[in-house]
């Protein structure tokens, strides 16, 4: 029988990999379930092509035109919030949320409510309820794979392992492109600068976060609840060339390191295929044309999100949450030209320090912060 997956964010970056690396991995695998935000022509190609029993368009007014295109192909179609969350919690082996942002926390919880294995690119979710879904997820027994090629890395890098060796985890990212430009034009910088990453093809919303180094930060946070490590164990070093996706150093002084091109479907089919290495007619890694593999600290006045990320995790309660969606949002006003580059941290340090506090935040409190925040962020002036 065919292993089954759902794809949350099919339209997208991961989506399209993911895609991409089900098509290569033949008939033992299927796709039964996709669903997209706004993007409705792309989620009705997608669906017209890979015949899943159901879709979900988020976007409540795009709704008509992907039921009215698929009204005879026998395929179900959801729509809004609430499609979305029951699309997610659908019998599946494997759902795979490679949903942008906040939105993604949600159907993460409702997947692993129904007893479903996650593979995780939306690092958002632990962000904003790690708590949450450790508890689901002792509850159900269900698994998270982590997608991110850091995470997933370390979670190479462990296999075999005991955590009561383990020294520290080291998260490398590539610095973005602007490890080394002078921080005093950091206020004029673009968002076509800020969008011209040097090694990955993202989405928008992950090379800013790159550009500003907080992605680095929410993966510190993601990796505190992956691996149950405290963030005074967890490092981040910069490694221009993104060959090496990160490392374990262990109690005796040795270092493990996963190292590959970089190329987002090598980590998204181990997610969907541990624990085995399926054989992939993907891009290898060739040491030989690869051979200048450098590493520096990162610079923590050039890039201040990292430090509040590593404070929020330090905190606690709400104030991951509260990071997380200032950050998302600061990030689409920069986007629209509302604000400069360097307006991000601030409005971020400003959101965490004005919210009410709470150290044990229920899905109620944190879709009432959530709700906080954007509207913090909308209505700051810098």
């Amino acid at each position: 029988m065919a292993k089954t997956i759902s794809i949350l964010g099919s339209t997208g970056s991961i989506g399209t990999n993911a895609i991409q690396v089900v098509h290569a991995l033949g008939k033992e695998y299927q796709i039964d379930y996709l669903s997209a935000n706004t993007n409705a022509d792309k989620l009705i190609e997608q669906a017209l092509t890979l015949r899943p029993k159901a879709v979900c368009i988020a976007d409540e007014p795009y709704a008509d035109k992907v039921t009215a295109a698929l009204q005879s192909e026998s395929i179900s179609v959801y729509s809004g919030r609430d499609g979305l969350l029951e699309l997610a919690s659908q019998k599946a082996d494997v759902v795979l949320n490679g949903l942008v942002g906040s939105s993604g926390m949600e159907p993460t919880l409702a997947a692993i409510e129904s007893g479903i294995d996650v593979a995780l690119s939306n690092k958002e979710s632990l962000v904003m309820a790690g708590k949450l879904i450790q508890e689901a997820k002792a509850k159900s027994g269900s698994k998270i794979f982590p997608v991110d090629s850091e995470h997933s890395a370390i979670w190479q890098c462990l296999t075999g392992e005991t955590m009561d060796d383990v020294k520290k985890l080291i998260l490398t990212g590539s610095g973005g492109p602007f490890r080394e430009r002078d921080v005093k034009t950091f206020p004029t910088i673009t968002a076509d600068e800020a969008l011209d990453h040097p090694n990955w093809e993202m989405g928008k919303k992950i090379t800013i976060d790159s550009a500003t180094m907080m992605n680095k930060g929410l993966e510190v946070i993601e990796a505190h609840w992956l691996f149950n490590v405290n963030a005074d164990d967890i490092e981040i070093i910069i490694h221009p060339q993104s060959i090496v996706h990160s490392m374990v150093e262990f109690s005796d002084g040795s270092v493990k390191a996963q190292l590959g091109v970089p190329d987002m479907k090598i980590p998204i089919q181990y997610a969907l295929t541990y624990p085995h290495h399926a054989p992939s007619n993907w891009e290898s890694l060739d040491l030989l044309t690869n051979s200048e593999l450098t590493f520096h600290a990162p610079d923590f006045e050039r890039f201040p999100c990292i430090q509040l990320a590593y404070d929020a995790l330090k905190n606690g309660g709400t104030y991951p949450a509260v990071l997380n969606v200032a950050n998302e949002e600061a990030v689409y006003r920069f986007l629209d030209g509302s604000i400069s580059f360097t307006d991000i941290p601030r409005i971020i340090e400003s959101a965490c320090a004005s919210h009410e506090y709470s150290d044990d935040p229920g899905l109620d409190l944190i879709l009432q912060i959530e709700r906080w925040t954007k509207e913090f962020v909308v209505n700051f002036r810098p």
